[in-house]
């Protein structure tokens, strides 16, 4: 499967069955919001609308890091043998200053893995504010792009695109700016959506 960008949202195969294993941080855990308002939540509704054999099993993790994802996910492999996974994991990393070459060493891995146990895989990318330095913004955003050429994966290049460059950015945000509110949740999920289609039909 070659590497896919956004496509235009559309319906997916009413057919498709299997599980989706979802592996993020706290971006995709629903930090700060009720439960069932984050954006896997809504990607969950409209699956059992459309393709009702599909089981959404979000295994994300307030906090977790690109190393603890590589260290949890075989485990998760295993236990749920999903035809899908999406990998959404690096955000902590940079507000941590990890090394770039071991995120992307850990999401290559990580991609690696889920594809030797028979999965599709989406990564999920994300970009740092310009205060991190500009030359580092573009290698953080760069190293998806990277990971999901050589590993054969779907590529999102960017969770929060549509939220994060809006004028009003700020008030779809949580009052530490990073985590976005309820009200930003369905244009994330439109967001995976368009990328993760293609890999459902």
């Amino acid at each position: 499967m070659a590497p896919v960008g956004l496509q235009a949202a559309g319906r997916v195969n009413a057919k498709a069955s299997g599980k989706l294993l979802v592996v993020g941080d706290s971006l995709s855990a629903e930090y700060g919001l009720q439960r069932g308002e984050g954006w896997v939540a809504l990607m969950a509704q409209r699956l059992a609308q459309q393709a009702p054999g599909v089981t959404v099993v979000n295994a994300s993790i307030s906090g977790d890091t690109t190393s603890g994802g590589r260290s949890r996910l075989p485990a998760l492999l295993k236990q749920h043998q999903p035809r899908w996974v999406i990998i959404e994991l690096g955000g902590n990393d940079a507000l941590r200053g990890l090394p770039l070459d071991s995120t992307r060493d850990n999401l290559a891995t990580m991609a690696r893995l889920a594809r030797q146990a028979g999965a599709q895989v989406l990564l999920v990318g994300m970009q740092m504010p310009p205060n991190y330095g500009q030359r580092y913004a573009n290698d953080f955003a760069q190293l998806f792009k990277t990971v999901a050429e050589a590993e054969k994966t779907a590529l999102l290049p960017f969770l929060l695109q549509g939220i994060a460059e809006r004028p009003d950015a700020m008030s779809f945000f949580q009052a530490d700016r990073i985590h976005p509110t309820a009200k930003a949740q369905a244009q994330m999920m439109e967001n995976v959506w368009s990328a993760l289609v293609g890999l459902l039909r």
